[in-house]
């Protein structure tokens, strides 16, 4: 069975691995031990207590070798698995939690929201990468549930921005003041995955987002 290959081949990993660090692995100390049991003087018999403290002790350290080993390989599993989740997102349509936008040259850009319960007025700030606030836009009042705004991609003078990625953050409150919770949200079609860091990323034009920001799929449009 694959199970037992892997664990054969963890076992050999563990006793090659305690070789290089103590100089013997358990088989070498066992035969150590059964050649001085073997060459003993039978007259004046060896206390055997010692050898078997450090056999215990050479156990304990492949036990513990043979742990890492089994973690390290489910933690690749999992890498594998989410990679795998991944890669089948490309050409979907994705609704995801985040507050990345992207502004293209000549184009508007729609910022997407979600509201918890109804607000009377709605505020969008967007920030350009450096953190500085460059448009502050009114979404208005708004009922609960998904919402946008349009930007346009000038700032709170009118002059043109450069086209990249900017952030954005949304406030809302209801006719008394009181705050209403606000999530921002990215939509778009997935067009790559980038791979290069410790877990997978998924392209949607410039924005990159987590696989577990994903909150809906959809098929390809």
């Amino acid at each position: 069975m694959v199970t037992d290959v892997t664990s054969t081949a963890t076992t050999a990993a563990a006793q090659a691995e305690m070789k290089k660090s103590t100089g013997m692995n358990k088989d070498d100390f066992l035969k150590l031990f059964v050649t001085q049991l073997q060459n003993q003087d039978p007259l004046n018999p060896q206390d055997g207590t010692q050898f078997i403290s450090q056999l215990a002790q050479l156990t304990q350290v492949e036990q513990a070798y043979n742990t890492n080993s089994n973690l390290q390989n489910m933690l690749n599993q999992g890498s594998n698995s989410a990679t795998l989740a991944a890669v089948t997102l490309i050409g979907k349509q994705v609704e995801a939690q985040g507050n990345q936008l992207e502004l293209k040259s000549g184009s508007p850009s729609t910022i997407q929201y979600k509201l918890d319960s109804a607000a009377d007025q709605v505020t969008v700030s967007v920030t350009d990468q450096s953190g500085k606030v460059v448009r502050t836009l009114s979404g208005g009042s708004k009922g609960a549930g998904a919402g946008s705004v349009t930007w346009d991609g000038t700032d709170d003078k009118g002059t043109q921005l450069a086209a990249g990625t900017y952030s954005f953050s949304v406030s809302a409150k209801t006719a008394s003041g009181s705050n209403v919770t606000a999530a921002g949200l990215v939509m778009g079609k997935v067009d790559g995955v980038d791979m290069s860091g410790a877990s997978p990323m998924l392209s949607i034009g410039a924005l990159k987002l987590k696989l577990t920001e994903v909150t809906s799929v959809t098929g390809g449009a």
